[in-house]
């Protein structure tokens, strides 16, 4: 029960507060019961999501998010039940209810088979360009000596750590974009021969966050992501990629819902320095950029070859040409930014 306990919201849950519980556990879901335990909605981190993309507000009541309808399993079911639900359904988790629809506990996939939960579908032969040719300043000194895609987490380093990522889902054809220590990050890729399909882009001089894309441009002609070296999403790239062309969009930006809290009064004044009030220690909300990215082949036409360029520069060009840019939210547990001190030393931890 105390596994139960960790993923159920109350009736007068926000959606917001819904998100919160979400993001702590891990779990991707949490069941929505009333004062006695019964069940009345399940609530996925997918379902936020698509709540957030319609511009809705966190601060509305859980009921307005939740699935009414969830699937459930009853005391006394099978294991040949759940399986068969399990695999029909595609999901990871299905609450256990007793007669008075009370519930019980929950079943995952886990419980049922030994291979990874695998709710997506493979996207293979989509290209992946990853930019790795930054200093990695934020890391000094460590990357004085090792290259910022080369620090390693547990076995691996990063870089690798991002592409196994990616293969997962079937993209084995890589462009690196290097610049500092180009010939380690290489002489490192050299050994695992077979394992990825690499080309690499080669800057003689930094050219900003994206200016190595000018010389792909007569090479990628498909749709294709771009990611930042040391970023990691924790998420389902089949249906990032499926939004994306769904939604016709020419670039789509994965984003990240940051909650900040400011550990002060903010007070608002007006006439020349009277107090209209204080709020004590507001809570705000943001969609954050991750450096993660989904493109169509038509974008490389913008980037000048051989100039600095930046992924602004570019999302200012196609937001002034009326050409359209979206956003896929991932929670905030979903993105590990690689490229901070704390969270490499927080992986590094768990690893060992």
């Amino acid at each position: 029960m105390e596994r139960i306990r960790e993923i159920t919201v109350g009736l007068d849950c926000s959606v917001k507060q819904a998100l919160k519980k979400i993001d702590q556990t891990g779990k991707k879901i949490v069941f929505v019961v009333d004062d006695r335990g019964g069940l009345f909605g399940v609530v996925t981190d997918g379902d936020i999501r698509r709540w957030i993309l319609k511009d809705r507000s966190l601060h509305d009541n859980i009921a307005k998010v939740m699935n009414k309808k969830p699937v459930f399993l009853q005391e006394g079911y099978s294991l040949q039940q759940a399986k068969e639900l399990m695999v029909k359904k595609g999901i990871e988790c299905i609450p256990v209810l007793a007669r008075n629809m009370k519930v019980v506990s929950a079943l995952w996939w886990a419980d049922l088979f030994n291979e990874k939960f695998r709710r997506f579908k493979p996207i293979y032969r989509y290209p992946v360009v990853i930019m790795a040719g930054g200093e990695g300043s934020r890391l000094l000194p460590l990357t004085n000596i090792l290259p910022k895609p080369l620090l390693p987490i547990g076995e691996k380093p990063m870089l690798e750590i991002v592409m196994d990522k990616f293969l997962e889902y079937g993209c084995k054809d890589f462009y690196l974009s290097l610049n500092y220590k180009a010939q380690i990050i290489k002489a490192y890729f050299n050994e695992c021969s077979g394992k990825f399909n690499i080309n690499y882009i080669e800057e003689d001089r930094p050219l900003g966050t994206i200016g190595s894309l000018g010389f792909v441009k007569d090479i990628i002609r498909k749709t294709f992501f771009i990611s930042n070296c040391d970023v990691l999403i924790e998420a389902d790239y089949s249906d990032m990629l499926k939004y994306h062309k769904k939604n016709r969009n020419l670039i789509t930006i994965a984003v990240s819902l940051k909650h900040f809290s400011i550990p002060y009064g903010i007070c608002s004044i007006e006439n020349g320095g009277a107090l209209k009030g204080i709020c004590e220690k507001p809570e705000q909300d943001h969609l954050v950029n991750t450096g993660f990215y989904i493109a169509e082949p038509k974008v490389l036409d913008f980037i000048p070859k051989g100039c600095v360029y930046h992924m602004t520069d570019l999302i200012g060009r196609c937001l002034k040409n009326k050409l359209k840019v979206g956003v896929y939210p991932v929670s905030d547990k979903s993105w590990i930014d690689l490229g901070q001190r704390q969270e490499l030393h927080n992986l590094s931890s768990k690893a060992d």
